[in-house]
């Protein structure tokens, strides 16, 4: 059996361990930018294809090698991680903590739901472009693959409490569910989230009530 059988085989007993267990693996998210490809020329010159550093959890998603910095009305941050591939909308993620430090208010926001965010300038190696809206803390959420969503018993927009146990145990409430054939399974928090609860990539936690469905705006 080659490697590619052997890894898609692990992946599948996983799967269905953590969909019987009502589990979710847990990743903190660090801030990060996505570009649309004429601000990708802006930043990095005409013409400019952004590089693959490694690839991320989600399928055909990648970090890039590119890097950008933030400036905000009282700071700086640098070495911000372009994630590829370009998308439709310029969408800077931040945590609540980094918006103290750029000196913006981030708003609370699913991904994609940019309409009437925050202002941030974005400095390449290449350009400098100031986006009016699209800076954004992103909402917690679980991405799911219909077979999941079918084995938890939940649907696309549904808000759910997840349970994890470690020193600092917490339930998150309002965890949006997010459902698509291009996902794989996945919590989302945030850096901000994650050291309050002393919560490491891997974590598990379960979904131990389902509250009601709120379908939110985004992608």
């Amino acid at each position: 059996m080659d490697k590619e059988k052997i890894r898609n085989l692990v992946e599948e007993i996983l799967r269905n361990t953590l969909q019987k267990s009502k589990q979710v693996p847990i990743a903190a998210s660090n801030r990060h930018i996505h570009l649309a490809p004429e601000h990708v020329e802006r930043l990095f010159g005409r013409g400019y294809q952004l590089q693959k550093l490694k690839d991320l959890s989600q399928p055909n998603q990648f970090a890039a090698k590119e890097t950008v910095s933030l400036i905000g009305q009282k700071g700086k941050i640098q070495n911000v991680r372009v994630l590829g591939p370009a998308r439709g909308s310029t969408q800077v993620e931040v945590s609540l903590f980094d918006g103290f430090t750029l000196g913006v208010n981030p708003p609370i926001r699913n991904s994609g739901d940019i309409k009437g965010s925050e202002s941030i300038t974005i400095q390449g190696p290449r350009g400098q472009i100031t986006i009016n809206e699209g800076l954004i803390c992103a909402a917690r959420h679980i991405h799911m693959h219909p077979s999941d969503g079918d084995a938890f018993g939940v649907s696309d927009g549904d808000l759910v409490q997840v349970k994890v146990d470690t020193d600092r145990g917490v339930i998150f409430s309002n965890v949006l569910i997010r459902i698509s054939p291009k996902y794989k399974l996945e919590m989302h928090i945030d850096l901000d989230e994650a050291n309050a609860a002393n919560i490491k990539n891997g974590q598990l936690g379960e979904i131990v009530e389902i509250k009601n469905k709120k379908h939110l705006s985004g992608r």
